[in-house]
């Protein structure tokens, strides 16, 4: 089975940057289409960014557009959501997800899932 393992997480002050990463086992990332979510505490989980399989296409929610990127390096086997301006209201725990086709902003479209990384953003 797939397995991803996010990391990178931690506690940054409001306009700091974070670089989170999603390690792919047993399969070649090429083969999936990758997506961020994350979850804040009473809140459901909501679609961050997704890249495609090729890296060619990107999608990223409104609340974040502008301020996180998304890339991959499939040599690597590796995704990264590099975070930057970051806000209070970006503190949750992060989840990366696969998908054997496209993008999906999705939970339910998603078929594989990382146990998650929490970052916080306080003063």
């Amino acid at each position: 089975q797939l397995q991803l393992v996010e990391s990178g997480g931690g506690l940054v002050q409001p306009g700091g940057s974070l670089r989170l990463s999603c390690a792919v086992s047993r399969f070649t990332l090429d083969s999936y289409a990758i997506g961020w979510f994350r979850q804040a505490p009473g809140r459901e989980r909501e679609g961050v960014s997704c890249i495609s399989r090729s890296g060619g296409t990107t999608n990223y929610a409104d609340s974040v557009k502008g301020r996180f990127t998304i890339s991959r390096d499939n040599a690597k086997n590796t995704v990264y959501l590099q975070m930057n301006s970051l806000k209070p209201e970006d503190t949750a725990v992060y989840y990366c997800a696969a998908r054997s086709t496209y993008c999906s902003g999705y939970v339910d479209g998603m078929n594989f899932w990382g146990k998650g990384t929490l970052v916080t953003v306080s003063s």
